[in-house]
């Protein structure tokens, strides 16, 4: 078994819970709505849950609207949404990440959620020792930026300075970020996991059914 100097994690279907479909698509409509646009059809509010730059510009053009305008009031309502639907309990933590909590290992959080929202959920949940942490900028550049891309991974990484660190993710985007950025990944089935198989040529080093198992994999404690 290798041992990690360094464990990074996903965020949404790792430690905590995924955000609620519907309330993404209100946020997209409130988004909408911040621009000016009152009724926008389903599949353009549907298109801001995870636009390419294309799609987000062509969406945009349809209604008039400058898309950085869009986006970033997208990103403002999907924060809030998110942070509501924390407050309420709809999205939670695992039950198994008190043993991530308690990892002595040094630690991290790369997530294609917003920065924002990671840091809300790092205090609401009084989750410590992530460091660094990144999600992504509430831009369009950020849209560029996400997994598969290593962007945000590769500067988690470089911050670390671990010389062999383990990416932990529930999707196929996750194997191929740490893929890309040449080093070993484990997926985690969670009830959501649809596999990675049909998606991506890139394949875990690990698969696991917990985070309990992670503490296994990781090696000597280091500063985080």
């Amino acid at each position: 078994m290798t041992d990690y100097d360094a464990i990074v994690f996903d965020n949404d279907g790792v430690l905590t819970t995924p955000t609620d479909r519907d309330a993404l698509i209100e946020a997209g409509r409130a988004a909408f709505e911040e621009v000016g646009v009152t009724d926008p059809a389903d599949d353009h509010v549907e298109t801001l849950l995870g636009p390419t730059v294309d799609s987000l510009h062509r969406t945009a053009d349809e209604h008039g609207v400058d898309p950085q305008d869009l986006w970033i009031a997208r990103e403002r309502a999907a924060i809030d949404a998110q942070l509501e639907e924390i407050r309420a309990g709809r999205k939670r933590l695992y039950d198994d990440v008190d043993v991530v909590d308690a990892l002595e290992t040094a630690k991290a959080i790369v997530s294609n959620n917003q920065h924002e929202t990671i840091g809300n959920i790092l205090d609401y949940f009084d989750l410590n020792g992530f460091n660094p942490w990144y999600g992504r900028e509430p831009t369009i550049e950020g849209i560029d930026r996400k997994k598969p891309t290593p962007y945000y991974l590769e500067l988690a990484l470089e911050e670390l300075g671990a010389t062999n660190p383990l990416y932990v993710g529930d999707t196929w985007v996750d194997v191929e970020a740490a893929d890309a950025a040449g080093i070993d990944s484990a997926y985690i089935w969670r009830d959501h996991a649809v596999g990675y198989e049909e998606w991506t040529a890139a394949r875990p080093t690990h698969e696991i059914e917990t985070l309990a198992a992670i503490p296994d994999l990781a090696g000597p404690a280091t500063e985080s």
